[in-house]
C-alpha cells in the first residue's frame, strides 16, 4: 500500500509536521517520489509507529535511531529507557532555556555556564539541545545561596570540579560492576530480546540503592570532619 504524506500521518496518528521532522532526523528513509508527489510505503507506517512507541518509553530520538539503525541491542532499548525515565525523575519536563533558566532563577547565565563547565551537571541534553526543568532551578538557587554565605566563587568551582571527577570515576565503576555482574549474565542465561526487561527492572532497583550509599555516606563523611574540626 502507499500513501501520501497526509495519508501516512493519518494512518499513524500523527501530524504531517511530525513525519517530515522524523524525516528530517533521519529517522524515516526518503519516500518515493513520483514527480513532484513523494509515495509511502508500509515500512515508514511501521517505522513510525515504533518511534512512537520508544518514545513512549523515554528514549530520546538519538537512542531511537540507533534502536532502529541496529546500532543498540534490542535488550538494551528497555535498559536506555530505564536510564532516560531515571534522569527525568523528578518528575520535570525540561523545557527551558538557558536564559529562561537565568530569569527564573535570579543567576546569571555566564555563572550558571562557568558551574557547567567545572562539571556542576545542571541541565539535561534534549534532542541535541540542553534545556532546563522547575528543578533545576531549585539546584541553581541553592548554589546562589551558598555564595550570598561568603563562599568564593572560584572555590565553589574548584570543589564542584574535584567532586565530579571523583564522582566520575565512581560511577565507571559501579557501571562497569552492572555490567559485568547483572546484564551480560542476564543476556547469557536469556538471550538479548527477553532479557531487556529484566535488566531494566534491575537496574530500576540498583540506581536509587547505590545512589543512597554513596550520597548517605558522603553526608556521614562531612558531618564526621566537621565535628573534627570543632574539637581541635
Amino acid at each position: 500500500m502507499r500513501y501520501r504524506v497526509e495519508q501516512l500521518a493519518a494512518s499513524c496518528d500523527v501530524s504531517v509536521d511530525t513525519v517530515r521532522f522524523y524525516q528530517s532526523r533521519g529517522l524515516l528513509p526518503q519516500p518515493e517520489r513520483e514527480g513532484r508527489v513523494a509515495w509511502y510505503d508500509a515500512d515508514h507506517a511501521d517505522r513510525i509507529r515504533r518511534i512512537r512507541e520508544l518514545q513512549t518509553k523515554g528514549l530520546t530520538l538519538a537512542a531511537i535511531g540507533r534502536v532502529l539503525d541496529g546500532e543498540m541491542a534490542p535488550g538494551d532499548a528497555d535498559l536506555a529507557a530505564a536510564v532516560a525515565v531515571a534522569r527525568g525523575d523528578d518528575g520535570q519536563v525540561a523545557t527551558l532555556t538557558l536564559d529562561e533558566l537565568a530569569s527564573v532563577s535570579g543567576v546569571p547565565a555566564s555563572l550558571i555556564q562557568a558551574a557547567e563547565r567545572e562539571g556542576i551537571a545542571v541541565g539535561r541534553r534534549v534532542d541535541g539541545e540542553v534545556r532546563y526543568s522547575s528543578a533545576d532551578v531549585e539546584v541553581v538557587r541553592t548554589a546562589l545561596k551558598l555564595l550570598e554565605f561568603g563562599l568564593p566563587v572560584g572555590e565553589l568551582l574548584s570543589l564542584a570540579r574535584d567532586a565530579d571527577s571523583a564522582l566520575r570515576a565512581l560511577a565507571v565503576r559501579a557501571v562497569d560492576l552492572f555490567d559485568a555482574h547483572v546484564r551480560e549474565p542476564i543476556r547469557d542465561t536469556v538471550g538479548p530480546d527477553p532479557g531487556g526487561a529484566r535488566t531494566a527492572e534491575a537496574f530500576e532497583a540498583l540506581l536509587p540503592a547505590v545512589t543512597a550509599l554513596i550520597a548517605t555516606h558522603f553526608r556521614r563523611v562531612v558531618l564526621e570532619e566537621a565535628e573534627r574540626r570543632l574539637e581541635l
